[in-house]
């Protein structure tokens, strides 16, 4: 048997603005964050083997260990998301009628992606697994559609695993860099996908982004009761929805006119409408990270569902500032890193 090993890796992401709106027909813009990243070793073996990591052990020095990983990684770490990849690719394949070869492997995942605190650490370790199946089995992207492989990492964890989740994060991680994502219904309805417009990155202001993982939460803890609304036809909710989409309209005009140093505004607006709708389902520590950059003068919003937080500085003076202002907090902050050829992006 040949020793053929692949190795892939999917990269953590921050929704600039619009998020939570791409699960509802609306519009996104969002960017790869390459300081943190899911990879994936696939070797060729006897058997199908799937391997724990770190994420996944179940034994305990105390009760207090247990819980912490709980509170942590969740109850489930990241097995079911690579048990489920398998099953869907394979679905996948023969729905197109691509023909696999019968030889076995063992896949294995590491993630450097803080967990749980929305930079899609979970469709991290799908998009990295996805990857190493189709060099595996020889599938191209254009046999997938690339377009619709955001859906299909989407339905590993909506349909397989049953998360709640929208379009955006796989799309970034499928294209990564930056880009417009416009979810439009009649669009989504005729092609199966939304439209998807790069935006080069050097049109992006300063950047930043703030994390804490003892802030750490599931997706499903702020979103499902918005879901609810939504499907219920709630009145608020939808108008919510229209207007997120339209901040991400705005913030790519901008951009694409070279006017990044205007878009905190739009950014401020993202959060303050999102803690409108979500009220009390908003957690304290994840407000207080908001609080606290925007006192030091930055823009700040969510990256996603929360425990984490992307803004705009202007300069290196209001950037210390905003170290300042997060460390009795607990808090991280990172200058991102979107492109391969940008130099290492230190932790600040």
């Amino acid at each position: 048997m040949s020793s053929l090993a692949i190795r892939t890796e999917a990269f953590a992401r921050a929704g600039l603005v619009g998020n939570p709106s791409d699960g509802y027909f609306g519009k996104t813009i969002s960017f790869i964050i390459r300081n943190f990243s899911a990879r994936i070793e696939l070797v060729e073996a006897e058997k199908i083997e799937i391997v724990p990591s770190e994420r996944d052990h179940s034994r305990f020095e105390s009760i207090g260990e247990l819980v912490g990983d709980v509170k942590l990684h969740g109850y489930y770490g990241g097995l079911r998301l690579l048990k489920a990849t398998v099953k869907r690719f394979f679905q996948a394949c023969e729905e197109r009628g691509i023909k696999l070869h019968s030889r076995c492997f063992r896949l294995e995942y590491h993630s450097t992606i803080p967990a749980r605190v929305g930079m899609a650490g979970s469709s991290a370790i799908i998009t990295a697994c996805l990857r190493a199946l189709m060099k595996f089995y020889g599938v191209t992207e254009e046999q997938l559609e690339k377009p619709r492989m955001p859906n299909l990492i989407l339905e590993v964890e909506t349909e397989e695993l049953g998360i709640p989740a929208g379009l955006q994060d796989r799309v970034i991680q499928v294209y990564e860099g930056c880009v417009f994502m416009d979810f439009d219904r009649a669009q989504m309805d005729a092609a199966g996908h939304g439209r998807y417009e790069p935006i080069a990155p050097d049109l992006l202001p300063p950047l930043y982004v703030a994390f804490a993982t003892r802030f750490g939460e599931g997706t499903e803890v702020p979103h499902n009761d918005i879901r609810k609304r939504w499907h219920a036809g709630d009145g608020e909710v939808h108008r919510a929805m229209e207007q997120w989409a339209e901040l991400a309209q705005k913030t790519r005009d901008l951009l694409v006119a070279g006017k990044g140093r205007e878009i905190a505004p739009l950014l401020d607006a993202n959060f303050d409408l999102r803690r409108k709708i979500y009220g009390d389902r908003m957690a304290p520590g994840h407000v207080e990270m908001v609080g606290a950059a925007r006192r030091a003068g930055c823009s700040a919003k969510f990256t996603g569902s929360g425990g984490a937080i992307v803004g705009t500085y202007e300069d290196a003076a209001m950037l210390a500032r905003l170290r300042e202002a997060m460390a009795p907090l607990g808090v991280t902050v990172c200058i991102p890193q979107i492109l391969p050829s940008q130099p290492d992006s230190p932790i600040l």
